[in-house]
């Protein structure tokens, strides 16, 4: 990127003292006279199409944004920052928010579980871990401790505070409400019509 900008500001500098008059100090140009020409000419629909031209290729779009650690490093600060933190954790309270989130991620989570699921090699060791009389033995020990059953009850309440399953559990419940309330109404009208 640089190197274009310093050969654009170099191109335009040759035009301008080529086309400069012989009588103006001879090879002694005013650098405020310079700088002014030069942006003048930046400024041009030409100079601003040559810029255009310049940062839609794709080469410099890669050199330019992606390659340099400016950038890596400024998305950092400002994702670690306190600020950033700050951010995050309001965001992330909103259950709204964690929802979409969750659920934008929840497609890509499955996918990954799926292609490994496919993959024989993974099922080959998940099947050589299950069938280890050790892993046996420790899984039955393991689920017969307290520590697991404990694991399990703390397991069970992040479920019911995870925002998807308050959200699944919130449209379940208004659904059956709307399910019940109807079936009174049905009922009502059943009876004051088999009173008439």
């Amino acid at each position: 990127m640089k190197k274009w900008i310093s050969l654009l500001i170099m191109s335009s500098m040759l035009f301008v003292f080529g086309c400069a008059p012989a009588d103006v100090g001879k090879n002694q140009i005013d650098y405020d006279e310079t700088k002014k020409m030069v942006v003048d000419i930046l400024k041009t629909d030409d100079g601003k199409k040559a810029i255009e031209d310049i940062m839609t290729d794709e080469k410099m779009k890669q050199n330019f944004v992606m390659g340099q650690p400016m950038v890596k490093k400024s998305v950092e600060e400002t994702l670690t920052s306190e600020k950033g933190i700050e951010f995050w954790k309001k965001t992330f309270e909103d259950t709204k928010f964690v929802e979409s989130y969750a659920k934008s991620m929840q497609s890509e989570h499955e996918k990954i579980i799926k292609g490994l699921m496919k993959d024989p090699d993974y099922q080959r060791m998940m099947l050589d871990i299950l069938k280890n009389p050790e892993m046996e033995k420790e899984m039955t020990t393991v689920l017969k401790s307290q520590d697991f059953r404990k694991h399990f009850q703390t397991l069970i309440s992040e479920t019911f505070e995870s925002p998807l399953f308050k959200a699944k559990i919130e449209d379940i419940l208004i659904k059956a409400a709307e399910d019940l309330q109807k079936e009174k109404e049905a009922k009502k009208e059943s009876g004051d019509g088999g009173n008439s």
